[in-house]
């Protein structure tokens, strides 16, 4: 955008800054050479017309624009182009440049529109603006009128709560920062507001820490991010427990329970569970075990008073072993809340109104709980479709509910393949945490990994070290034979869901993910050493798809395309070869079905496909079967087992399932890959001890799944 041409009507006022001083404040300015200036410039704002820092010939305090008098730290309106609000800054420097013009340098303020928030902007409560990080220079006219903005101590607040704010034209508590999109508490180090001083945060109470920080996981399936973040929080000294869980899929609570008998399980939806809270702490009032300043009005709780003292027994026992959580008792509340309506499988998603979709709700139950129990820190998980779908509308929602509630965020996007499994897999994830905690960094990968997703152009910041991957020192990436190459033959109709390994480890991965429950870094009380192979078994195959399996060439590459009878045309097209009879089973059913011929227009090559041992699995997903999609054993003639897809996610092999196979095969596809969560976990308790810088990413000091091996334990192979 071009300058506007400076006016007569304003002027630096009294002496200028002494030569000394302005040469410490501001050396860069006194260089004889320019040199590039190394600020951040937000597209949205003024851009200052040049990326070259303008050299001063002095400095001011004061100036005069159209009459007014501002000074250094003055919050104002600087013109914005024709039809859109002014910009708000803060003024940061006063300077005339060499060729005698008149300057200032704005730090500038984001409007909630001007962040991800975007369009649900009315989330956020009215008058609310955030500090950036963003400055640059400006002719001194562009300076409309001060503008009273007050910075206010941090709080965290209901969705619903109206703040005590002073009389201003707009108020902040947080910081914006375009690195994986951020919001952070503006803390007090000269980013006080110049029209009124700020309130300390000392006003804040300060919790006092405890030794074990327990975990509600939602959504939690068979607990894999739970796991992950239980053992990379005791990596860096913090016990975390997962001491509740909500599911609702009865057989991944079963498989909870067995691997974690320290936690209570609810096997319901998350919204009834919210309901429960909500009761329950109406009986805890009412039995005086909490303060209470309600009017308790249940009719549920009025009828089971019926039966008073029972009541009060079950109510008592409940609360003095955190049955269930009350707010305040939760430090960390992990989940990936399902959204099947923003799938990119699913052809009938809503793009108008994405939350008025039912398959989309689960979204808004979820920040429904995390607003009633407030927990110290927040960590939602989802599929890389949450930025795609309806222009990131979810995205958006979900951040503009943390930030409406006072916490602080931030975005990022995690390959798991990056962090020591051979599966690329990308995900979402939404950090949260109170105003007074350290916000987590996400961890820089320790692998290398073969493939990014396609994300929109404005979320490519939040995707972890991509920036930075030229400059890490790496590990190769894991394959499939990495991960499950020592694991014993398995028939396509193994019996057996336990069994001895009958083989040894061939690589450290091998080897680290082998060990028993009590050898790890969680063992249970009185665990046992033994090593034991569980849910070795595949999904089993009808007699008609596995004769096709078996006619499956065992090379790398090999799917139905060269089953005898297909051709493929110059345009990649699969066509049945017309010189020959079209070949059957012994069924009389054809050997390559129709659906395989016709999946994709003819172009795919997943139907029947095998994999190979130097390949990197894409995803592994809840189904197994080989229809359409690439899931048969490299030397065997069946599809990948249960324990070979929880290899590929990172599941230590202790961690037995429950169920049917297919019921099994669903729980690992679900799952967060485990070293991701325990990387996360990792940089949770590094921030919650106050460990970690302002820096949105952090360097893991241990590999996976080596760190897995407890410390005052020596092992064999």
């Amino acid at each position: 955008m071009k300058r506007p041409e400076p006016s007569t009507d304003l002027s630096f006022t009294g002496e200028p800054i002494s030569v000394e001083e302005a040469v410490t404040k501001w050396p860069i300015r006194y260089r004889s050479s320019k040199a590039k200036t190394s600020v951040t410039v937000g597209s949205t704002f003024y851009d200052g017309g040049s990326d070259e820092t303008l050299e001063a010939k002095r400095h001011y305090s004061q100036a005069l624009v159209d009459g007014t008098l501002f000074n250094l730290g003055d919050d104002v309106y600087v013109k914005a182009e024709e039809g859109n609000p002014n910009y708000i800054a803060k003024i940061v420097e006063f300077f005339e440049a060499v060729d005698g013009e008149p300057y200032f340098r704005a730090r500038w303020f984001y409007r909630p529109e001007d962040t991800v928030i975007k369009t649900l902007a009315t989330k956020v409560q009215e008058k609310r603006v955030f500090l950036s990080n963003v400055e640059d220079d400006n002719p001194l006219n562009c300076i409309v009128s001060r503008v009273n903005i007050v910075k206010v101590p941090p709080k965290i607040v209901s969705g619903a709560e109206e703040r005590d704010i002073p009389p201003c034209d707009f108020y902040y508590d947080m910081k914006y920062e375009l690195a994986h999109l951020t919001f952070s508490t503006a803390a007090d180090d000269g980013d006080a507001s110049s029209t009124i001083s700020s309130e300390s945060d000392s006003n804040c109470i300060q919790i006092p820490q405890k030794k074990e920080k327990f975990l509600l996981d939602l959504y939690s399936g068979c607990g894999a991010m739970s796991t992950g973040l239980c053992m990379g929080a005791s990596l860096s000294g913090i016990k975390l427990i997962t001491k509740w869980a909500v599911d609702i899929n009865s057989f991944a609570c079963d498989s909870l329970r067995l691997n974690h008998p320290e936690t209570e399980v609810r096997n319901e939806a998350a919204e009834d569970f919210l309901i429960l809270l909500i009761e329950w702490r109406k009986l805890c009032q009412k039995f005086g075990l909490i303060s209470s300043t309600e009017v308790i009005e249940s009719d549920d709780v009025i009828q089971m008073l019926k039966c008073k003292d029972k009541l009060k027994e079950f109510v008592t026992t409940g609360f003095n072993t955190n049955r269930f959580p009350l707010p305040g008792d939760v430090h960390f509340v992990c989940g990936g809340p399902p959204c099947q309506g923003i799938s990119g499988f699913n052809r009938f998603r809503n793009n108008e109104a994405p939350l008025d979709d039912k398959k989309n709700q689960q979204l808004l139950v979820y920040m429904d709980i995390i607003d009633y129990l407030k927990p110290n820190y927040v960590l939602m998980e989802n599929v890389v479709d949450l930025l795609k779908f309806s222009k990131g509308f979810c995205a958006r929602y979900a951040v503009a509910r943390l930030v409406a509630m006072n916490y602080q965020t931030r975005l990022g996007m995690m390959t798991a393949g990056s962090y020591g499994v051979p599966q690329i897999r990308n995900r979402v994830f939404l950090w949260g945490a109170q105003p007074t905690e350290k916000l987590p960094p996400y961890p820089f990968p320790t692998h290398e990994t073969l493939a990014k997703s396609l994300i929109p152009t404005e979320f490519e910041e939040i995707q972890v070290g991509h920036s930075q991957k030229n400059l890490l020192q790496l590990e190769k990436a894991l394959t499939l034979a990495d991960a499950i190459s020592d694991l014993p033959p398995a028939t396509n109709s193994e019996e057996n869901d336990e069994r001895k390994y009958d083989t040894r480890p061939q690589t450290n991965f091998q080897k680290f993910i082998r060990l028993s429950r009590a050898e790890s870094i969680i063992p249970l009380d009185g665990g046992s050493k033994s090593r034991m192979l569980y849910d070795h078994q595949p999904l089993e195959l009808n007699e008609d798809d596995l004769e096709r399996v078996c006619q499956i060439i065992k090379k790398k590459g090999a799917n139905f395309r060269d089953l005898p009878g297909v051709i493929v045309d110059e345009d990649n097209k699969v066509k049945f070869d017309p010189s020959v009879e079209r070949p059957k089973l012994k069924s009389g059913k054809f050997l390559v079905p129709d659906y395989a011929m016709s999946f994709v227009n003819g172009k795919s090559k997943k139907p029947f496909g095998r994999l190979w041992w130097d390949e990197i699995i894409h995803t592994v997903v809840t189904r197994a079967e080989p229809h359409n999609q690439t899931v048969i054993h490299p030397l065997q003639d069946r599809v990948l087992t249960v324990r070979e897809n929880a290899r590929i996610q990172g599941f230590p092999d202790f961690y037995k399932l429950c169920g049917p196979i297919k019921e099994k095969y669903i729980q690992v596809g679900n799952a967060v890959a485990v070293p991701v969560g325990v990387a996360l976990g990792y940089a949770f308790g590094v921030a919650s001890q106050g460990m970690s810088d302002n820096q949105p990413v952090i360097k893991l000091p241990f590999k996976y799944p080596q760190c897995m091996e407890g410390k005052d334990e020596e092992h064999s192979a």
